[in-house]
């Protein structure tokens, strides 16, 4: 049980309160917050060098690592007055005062509110339009083993070296890995990801049996390069951030020497302090290597002179010029040879009204945590033994999608290795979670922006029914 007591921490020559510092964060595992707060001191100069100046979100873990968190962007009004905040507007115009941490005592205080991560925005305080680095995600695809990853990774390494930028790898604590580029400050959030893209496109021309840059996830195989984390608004577990998993993992810098032989669960909450106090910081050296992007950006002209269109952006963003058409491969337009001169038409809609895939997709679950639609898979999976073999590990979606102030989870299954005569049907969620119970809609009367406005559609506004207006 969490105690009541409350510990004074001294850090960067100031004294920061850590309440309950005997709350267990990691149940399995034993981990407090106070073994958190000691752990982000001991390597404060690292955790520093990836989120320090930085306006960060803060992921609040009130209840501990196996509980889901929630999402806070905006400065608690109670803070610090040595705490500082940037004003960020994001792609739906609305602004947010977010935390920026400068030293090792901003460290101890997020912990105090419950941030076991750290997820700062690629940009400094003192510069919020431009960002300093370009992150590669490696992201794979379920069944895809650790050796793969590391091959993407060097690949990417290598594309990086010879459009001139030095990449810096590391752990995200989780299934992949990421790569960061410190850049030149001198190009806005659509060109860094634009780059991004031709980063994604060519590592997946180098290792096409290995690397996707397909942003859908009934198209990708192998490791997904991930180049919407460039986008605006979008922030990554930063170096030396603790992962909610069991065994405290940590996203940790590596040498390139290290990468072919890492394993990620030896970086934990344990061992990290000492490898820090031994090696020092991997990436000590990147802020001094800061690069340009015109060679990317060449790549990406001559892409688009090939033909290829802006890669998909992510769905809460308005379309934007360029884009291929917004919609998952398995419901466009299917050619039909009509008379009337269309080379396209809509498959013919469901009974809902709306396109029907041409994959063979069924939903599972939705639900509120993560467990929970993990949990809805396995009865599935027991009803339906004689199918589930059938399936690859690709074929399961699991979906984490935006909520209010927290994340739920979507489970999909794509039954198109499963002969017809076999495949369930669409029956009833094994969890049916409505992650808007409890709202009313209204219209939303302030200002939009003009880039919103564009699309003519109405916008509303949600708030708690029993909450006044």
């Amino acid at each position: 049980m969490a105690s009541s007591k409350k510990t004074i921490v001294e850090a960067a020559g100031r004294e920061v309160p850590v309440s309950n510092p005997d709350k267990v964060y990691f149940p399995r595992a034993g981990y407090t917050k106070m073994d958190l707060v000691r752990f982000y001191l001991s390597v404060a100069d690292g955790a520093l060098r990836g989120a320090g100046g930085r306006p960060m979100a803060l992921k609040r873990f009130v209840n501990g690592a196996e509980e889901e968190p929630f999402f806070q962007k905006r400065a608690p009004d109670k803070r610090p007055d040595w705490i500082e905040t940037a004003e960020l507007r994001f792609p739906s115009g609305r602004t947010a005062d977010e935390v920026v941490l400068r030293d090792a005592a901003g460290l101890a205080w997020v912990v105090n509110l419950g941030c076991i991560d750290l997820n700062p925005h690629p940009v400094r305080a003192e510069n919020l339009d431009y960002p300093d680095e370009l992150r590669v995600d490696l992201d794979p695809v379920p069944g895809i083993g650790w050796p793969q990853i590391l091959d993407v990774a060097l690949a990417a390494r290598s594309v990086l070296a010879d459009f001139g930028l030095t990449g810096w790898a590391k752990t995200s604590g989780s299934r992949g890995m990421h790569i960061y580029a410190r850049i030149e400050p001198r190009w806005s959030f659509t060109d860094v990801r634009r780059a991004a893209v031709a980063v994604a496109r060519e590592i997946e021309r180098r290792a096409p049996d290995k690397a996707t840059s397909k942003w859908w996830k009934e198209e990708r195989h192998g490791v997904f390069v991930d180049y919407n984390q460039n986008a605006k608004d979008r922030t990554v577990a930063s170096a030396y951030s603790v992962r909610p998993l069991p065994d405290a993992r940590v996203s940790t810098p590596l040498s390139w020497d290290e990468v072919p032989g890492c394993d990620p669960a030896a970086f934990t909450i344990e061992t990290v302090p000492a490898r820090f106090a031994r090696i020092g910081d991997p990436w000590a050296g990147m802020d001094q290597a800061a690069g340009s992007l015109d060679a990317l950006l060449e790549l990406a002209d001559r892409d688009e002179a090939a033909g290829l269109p802006d890669a998909p952006w992510p769905p809460h963003y308005d379309k934007q010029a360029g884009e291929a058409p917004r919609v998952m491969p398995s419901k466009r337009r299917a050619p039909t040879g009509s008379a009337d001169g269309g080379d396209e038409a809509r498959r013919a809609p469901g009974p809902t009204g709306r396109r029907q895939s041409t994959k063979p997709l069924i939903e599972v679950a939705r639900a509120q945590t993560k467990a929970e639609a993990m949990e809805g898979l396995e009865r599935w999976k027991a009803r339906h033994a004689d199918v589930w073999p059938l399936l690859e590990p690709a074929d399961v979606l699991v979906d984490g999608m935006r909520g209010r102030s927290s994340v739920w989870y979507r489970i999909r299954l794509n039954l198109e290795h499963v002969p017809k005569e076999q495949r369930p049907p669409q029956e009833p969620l094994e969890v049916d979670y409505d992650p808007w119970a409890g709202l009313e809609w209204r219209p939303d009367t302030r200002q939009l922006p003009a880039r919103s406005t564009r699309r003519r559609r109405r916008v509303y506004s949600c708030q708690h029914a029993d909450l006044p207006a």
